[in-house]
């Protein structure tokens, strides 16, 4: 993590992903003549030994860190060490809340709702990005909405469309020879849903898929018996589960995301939405 240019060094620290925190640190660079600026970024940012050996690294290379840190604790934490170390640590979400209550003048209290709710949306955004397609089992234990479905039920699109409602997802692929990861059988139910499509449906968008990427479409992937073998083991995961099931066959993107918006909190029932 050290530099060797000697061009100046900004620690990017973040919860999730810390996009927010280059954006604003580029925006702000760009005033000035700099021909280099090296970013640190530092990502998923959740116990106090990350935040002491940054902080090291930062009196050290004489850097500051530019933070959007939002767990409290964590945060508390950072400010306080920075501060007895004299290194610089600046809160992005605060400054931007900071100087739209000059610009606006308007009171600390409708500011800061208005921060909230962006920076909701910014997290649960950031969220999906770690926790698409099964990529960390962590994130199904701390998701809002779980979704599980075989390829191309649109897992992705309806996590996105979710995320832009400050809603945190994680969506899981279901595959016959892979077995579900133990964190799927540990959510609520009353979070978890089920992405179920018509295998005929199915079919066409996966030769579709195929042929766009330039590939053979009669390939096993968009094979009628191929599919039905995966919904009938994705009907058995969700029965475990005790999900609820949605039937995306012809529903556009966002009907399906309302409706799962929308049953949040209900008791799931055994039949397809």
């Amino acid at each position: 993590m050290s530099s060797t240019n000697n061009q100046p060094i900004v620690y990017l620290l973040s919860d999730l992903i810390g996009e927010t925190a280059e954006l604003a640190v580029k925006a702000a660079a760009s005033q000035f003549n700099l021909d280099e600026l090296e970013l640190i970024r530092i990502q998923y940012v959740e116990d106090k030994e990350t935040i002491m050996e940054i902080i090291s690294l930062a009196k050290e290379q004489r850097a500051i860190i530019a933070y959007t840190l939002v767990v409290p604790e964590i945060k508390d934490y950072l400010v306080q060490q920075a501060a007895s170390q004299s290194v610089t640590a600046i809160n992005i979400m605060g400054l931007i809340i900071k100087q739209m209550q000059q610009l606006l003048y308007q009171t600390p209290d409708t500011v800061h709702q208005l921060g909230d709710e962006y920076f909701r949306k910014i997290d649960a955004i950031e969220f999906i990005n770690k926790y698409d397609d099964g990529r960390d089992p962590k994130g199904i234990l701390k998701a809002d909405v779980v979704l599980i479905g075989i390829s191309r039920t649109s897992k992705t699109p309806i996590s996105q469309y979710l995320a832009n409602k400050q809603i945190k997802v994680a969506n899981v692929p279901i595959v016959p020879e892979v077995r579900p990861p133990e964190e799927l059988f540990q959510v609520s139910e009353n979070k978890c849903f089920g992405l179920f499509i018509t295998p005929d449906k199915l079919a066409d968008i996966r030769k579709e898929r195929l042929l766009t990427l330039g590939l053979n479409s009669d390939s096993t992937y968009a094979n009628i018996e191929r599919i039905k073998e995966e919904l009938d083991y994705f009907e058995e995961i969700a029965q475990r589960i005790g999900c609820r099931v949605i039937d995306v066959s012809n529903r556009a993107i966002e009907e399906s995301s309302n409706l799962i918006a929308n049953s949040l909190g209900e008791k799931p029932k055994n039949v397809i939405l």
